[in-house]
């Protein structure tokens, strides 16, 4: 079953996070993962107007997923997204069951 990490963040230090994002793709990679999005433009359709950076990525499975996020070298490459930026990142697991999907309200 494929994971997502849903990913956004307010950048104030874009030299440094610069320095992050040169490092991520080899991580993300080496685990099966792949970039959906990677700081596209959005459109806020409904709600409060969103402003921050977004990047969804996905991974084979949640195994997957959190190896990448703990791996020792994300980790490191992950110090200079923490210096330059405030966020959070979501980790979801798809299902199989898209067509009827129990909501989970």
């Amino acid at each position: 079953m494929p994971a997502y990490f849903y990913c956004t963040m307010t950048v104030h230090d874009p030299e440094t996070y610069r320095k992050y994002t040169a490092l991520t793709p080899a991580t993300i990679a080496r685990h099966g993962g792949r970039f959906l999005t990677r700081g596209d433009p959005v459109q806020t359709i409904e709600g409060p107007t969103f402003n921050e950076r977004m990047v969804l990525i996905e991974f084979p499975d949640e195994k997957a997923a959190l190896a990448w996020y703990n791996d020792a070298d994300y980790q490191s490459a992950s110090e200079f997204r923490r210096l330059a930026s405030k966020g959070r990142m979501i980790l979801q697991s798809g299902r199989d069951n898209t067509t009827n999907p129990d909501p989970k309200v």
